[in-house]
């Protein structure tokens, strides 16, 4: 029932505008691996988030096995953002500590930062 009732509060917020603003354009350190099909990669987030990631700019296949620091525009920002606000507050209330961010990029810019993803 508590559980219930945060969500609905963290939904209002969200829905009225008074949720973060964290836009939709993310830069993200972590290892690029191969995904489920050719044009589908994964990128490990050091901070440790998860993200499908794909791009027609760049050549992400070049960087498979590195660090990257990718720039790209999250899908469906606005209820990507609304979810991060409910799972922060659900962990805020104590219910859970797991809050690790997942979500899809469109990469527009990676810059390699290793060779490899030690």
């Amino acid at each position: 029932m508590k559980l219930n009732l945060l969500l609905c509060v963290v939904l209002g917020f969200c829905t009225f505008g008074f949720g973060k603003d964290k836009g939709s354009v993310r830069n993200v350190t972590g290892c690029l691996t191969q995904g489920d099909s050719a044009k589908e990669f994964l990128l490990d987030g050091k901070d440790g988030s998860t993200w499908e990631v794909r791009s027609d700019e760049v050549a992400l296949a070049d960087h498979i096995g590195h660090t990257v620091t990718a720039t790209g525009v999250v899908s469906n920002a606005k209820l990507h953002n609304m979810k991060e606000d409910t799972q922060e507050a659900v962990k805020d209330s104590g219910i859970t500590e797991k809050n690790k961010e997942h979500g899809h990029l469109t990469i527009t810019k990676v810059k390699m930062v290793s060779d490899s993803c030690k």
